[in-house]
């Protein structure tokens, strides 16, 4: 059954819960390409700044991938620059990918110690880190609709990369099982009315 939940209330959710990363609470927000995992992590976000008295940081995995390949494979490099530095207390961060000149940046990225640290992207809340999670959160929508988001936003041209990418989100998803093991999910594609910038929807 959906239902409409306030991401206000949802932010106080996440800050009422045990911070499991050192003394950060770790939020992962997972789902396949074109669900709608960006919206809902900055809708989140923008909840927090005003508890906190600043937005928390927002890392996206796409700015951690070597390219298409990297689907994955990438979660080395998160976990040694922003997770384990955050563990011990400690400020982390990462050289972002630049996707027009498939290189990694030189600038790193600061993450700061905070009290929350939003996670985005396919394979977010995968297995390995489900104990340091605070929530974990899968936003699903219809393959079409992801489908035309994506070359929506990114142009045709991309088409068979994505559609490589697509499988390898399934297969990632059936492996991990990710679906099953989160605590919120959360439909990317709602129809019921509610305002969006406030409100998401939840299936379960």
């Amino acid at each position: 059954m959906a239902v409409v939940e306030a991401y206000a209330e949802l932010a106080r959710r996440v800050l009422a819960g045990p911070a499991r990363l050192g003394r950060t609470r770790l939020v992962a927000v997972d789902g396949p390409s074109g669900a709608g995992k960006s919206r809902f992590a900055a809708q989140l976000a923008d909840a927090l700044a005003g508890p906190l008295g600043g937005r928390p940081p927002v890392v996206h995995t796409d700015d951690l991938l070597d390219g298409w390949d990297d689907q994955v494979t990438f979660w080395p490099r998160l976990d040694e620059g922003v997770l384990a530095p955050l563990r011990d207390g400690e400020p982390g961060g990462y050289r972002r990918y630049s996707w027009v000149r498939q290189c990694f940046l030189p600038r790193p990225v600061p993450v700061p110690v905070a009290p929350v640290l939003l996670v985005e992207g396919v394979s977010a809340a995968r297995a390995v880190v489900r104990p340091e999670l605070t929530l974990a959160v899968f936003v699903t929508a219809p393959a079409s609709l992801r489908l035309a988001r994506a070359v929506a936003r990114d142009g045709p041209e991309i088409l068979p990369e994505l559609r490589r990418w697509h499988e390898g989100e399934r297969a990632h998803f059936a492996v991990d099982e990710t679906a099953t093991h989160v605590d919120l999910l959360v439909d990317g594609a709602p129809t019921l009315p509610h305002d969006a910038d406030r409100y998401y929807v939840r299936l379960r």
